[in-house]
């Protein structure tokens, strides 16, 4: 992808993202792989929901490279993408209810329909250091390899994939099952899911999507 059709789709996911209420004020960033070394991610201190694609920092495994200072959780980003060759895009937030997760001991279901199933296969939990922080980006770097959620406890949460619009609906189906799981507690609601039969029949053989290949 050229570099302007990738920073107009960067730019849209930010709006996005605020539109549909899964970010708030300046609280994430977002990044997209431009080649093999190099990305584009949020400027430090940008409302993802207004951002410009003037506001976007090139950066490589040694920092910026190219336009104003990028977030400080840039390094974390570049150790997702130092070891998942495959992802091309990264979604940082807190959206309400899947930071309502990550800040409790609720453990989410990913078997309640099919998004859930394929989307939140593997969500992985990373405890809390200081966002920006080296600690954070090396928690990050390490469990990037289990799954494609994370959930930073108190903090937020991480999705990322291997292009935007499919990161956008990996942050989607999370905060909307989040949500469901959440109001099924509330209510006292007994929520049916799927087998575990049923949920690797549906990975391996229902054709949705093609099968993940999980980084040894």
């Amino acid at each position: 992808m050229d570099k302007e059709t990738l920073l107009h789709d960067l730019k849209r996911t930010g709006e996005f993202m605020g539109n549909n209420k899964l970010v708030w004020g300046t609280a994430g960033n977002i990044s997209a792989r431009l080649n093999d070394n190099q990305f584009y991610v949020s400027a430090s201190g940008t409302y993802l929901s207004e951002i410009t694609e003037e506001e976007f920092s090139l950066c490589d495994e040694n920092g910026l490279v190219e336009g104003k200072k990028p977030s400080k959780e840039h390094i974390m980003h570049q150790g997702i993408y130092e070891n998942r060759p495959e992802i091309n895009a990264i979604l940082h937030s807190s959206p309400f209810y899947s930071t309502l997760v990550a800040n409790s001991d609720i453990e989410l279901p990913s078997n309640y329909f099919v998004e859930a199933m394929y989307y939140l296969e593997r969500i992985v939990r990373v405890p809390y250091y200081h966002p920006g922080s080296k600690e954070l980006a090396e928690a990050v770097k390490e469990k990037s390899k289990e799954g494609n959620i994370l959930l930073l406890e108190n903090h937020g949460i991480i999705v990322y994939d291997t292009n935007l619009k499919e990161a956008r609906m990996a942050l989607e189906t999370l905060e909307y099952t989040s949500k469901m799981h959440i109001t099924a507690l509330q209510n006292g609601i007994n929520m049916q899911g799927l087998s575990h039969g049923n949920v690797e029949d549906f990975l391996k053989n229902s054709g949705y999507k093609p099968v993940r290949k999980w980084p040894e």
